[in-house]
C-alpha cells in the first residue's frame, strides 16, 4: 500500500506511481486513434459516422456514474472492513501479549512465556499468507521453534492451529495452577476474538462481487466511450479525441481502482500494507515481552526484561 504525506494540487496533478494511468495507457491509447480515425474519416466515407446526438450519451453516462458510485462503494466497503479486521487483531494480540505476561504466576518460566509470545508474534504472518495464498515457509522457520514448527507447517489452515497452539499453552498454565478460571476466561474471549478476525479476512477474500455483475459494468463502460466519439465529433470536431479520453479516463480509471481494491489483501499498490502490519503487530508485541528482533524464539537464551 502507497502512504504518502499530501501533495500540493500542482504535484498532484502529475503523480504516476500508485495511480491507476499506467495500467490504463494502452486502452485509451486505443481510443485515442480510433476517435482520430472518426474524426478524419468523418464526412468523408459515411459509413465511419453512426448519427448520434449527444444527449442520449449525457444521460446515459450520469446512469453509468451512477453504477460506478455503487461498484465503487462495494469495493471500498470490503476495503475499510478489511482494515477494520487488521486494526482489530493489533488490539487483540497486544491484549493477549499483556495476559500472558501480569495475569500469569511471576514464578512462570521466561521460556514458557517465550513460547506464547512466539506463537502470537507468527499469527499475523501465517493469516497473511493465507489471504495471499503464497508461502508462510520461511516467516514460520524465523519465528517458531522446532516443535511448533512441526506442528504448524502441516496444517492446511495454519492461523487456526496457532490458536489451537495458544490454548493448549493456556490450559496448560492453568493445569499448572499458574492462571485461575477467570484469568482462562479472558484469555478465551481474545482467542475467540482472533477467530472471528480469520473468518472475517477469509469471507472477504473467498467472497468476490459476482462475476456476471462486474462483467456487465465492465461491458457498459467501454461500450459507452467507444460510442462517445460519434457522438461528439459533429459538434467538437477535432477536440473530439482529447475529450473523449478525458471523459474514458474517469469512467475507466473507477472500475480499474474497483477491481483493485475489491480484495484488499493482495499486493497492490492500493492494497492493504499488510507486510508492514505484520512487522507492526510483532514488533508490539515483542516490546511488551522485553524480546528484542535480533534474537530468535528457537534461542533457549532469550530472556524477558
Amino acid at each position: 500500500m502507497i502512504i504518502k504525506s499530501k501533495d500540493n494540487w500542482f504535484k498532484m496533478l502529475f503523480v504516476w506511481h500508485g495511480s491507476v494511468l499506467p495500467r490504463l495507457l494502452p486502452r485509451l491509447a486505443v481510443l485515442f486513434l480510433m476517435s482520430l480515425a472518426i474524426v478524419y474519416f468523418h464526412g468523408i466515407i459515411f459509413s465511419f459516422k453512426i448519427p448520434l446526438n449527444p444527449a442520449p450519451l449525457t444521460l446515459f453516462g450520469f446512469v453509468l456514474a451512477l453504477f460506478l458510485g455503487f461498484r465503487n462503494n462495494a469495493s471500498y466497503d470490503r476495503f475499510w472492513e478489511g482494515r477494520k479486521l487488521w486494526g482489530a487483531l493489533l488490539n487483540d494480540t497486544r491484549s493477549l501479549a499483556r495476559q500472558s505476561l501480569t495475569l500469569t504466576d511471576p514464578k512462570t518460566d521466561n521460556i514458557q512465556i517465550v513460547e506464547f509470545i512466539s506463537l502470537l508474534r507468527t499469527f499475523p504472518y501465517a493469516l497473511k499468507h493465507q489471504l495471499r495464498n503464497t508461502s508462510p515457509d520461511e516467516d514460520l522457520k524465523m519465528r517458531l521453534t522446532e516443535k511448533q514448527l512441526a506442528i504448524v507447517s502441516e496444517a492446511r489452515y495454519k492461523p487456526i492451529v496457532l490458536t489451537k497452539l495458544m490454548a493448549e499453552w493456556i490450559g496448560k498454565a492453568k493445569q499448572e495452577n499458574k492462571i485461575d478460571s477467570i484469568q482462562q476466561a479472558r484469555f478465551d474471549e481474545n482467542l475467540d476474538a482472533l477467530t472471528t478476525i480469520v473468518g472475517g479476512c477469509e469471507r472477504i477474500a473467498s467472497t468476490p462481487i459476482p462475476f456476471s455483475y462486474r462483467v456487465l459494468l465492465h461491458r457498459t463502460v467501454y461500450i459507452y466511450c467507444f460510442l462517445l466519439p460519434f457522438g461528439l465529433v459533429d459538434s467538437l470536431n477535432w477536440l473530439t479525441p482529447f475529450i473523449v479520453v478525458f471523459i474514458a479516463y474517469t469512467f475507466v480509471a473507477f472500475e480499474a481502482i474497483a477491481d483493485e481494491i475489491e480484495n484488499p489483501f493482495g499486493t497492490e499498490p492500493n492494497d492493504l500494507a499488510l507486510n508492514s502490519m505484520c512487522h507492526m503487530i510483532e514488533n508490539t508485541v515483542c516490546e511488551l515481552a522485553g524480546i528484542t528482533l535480533k534474537e530468535t524464539t528457537k534461542s533457549a537464551a532469550i530472556i524477558i526484561d
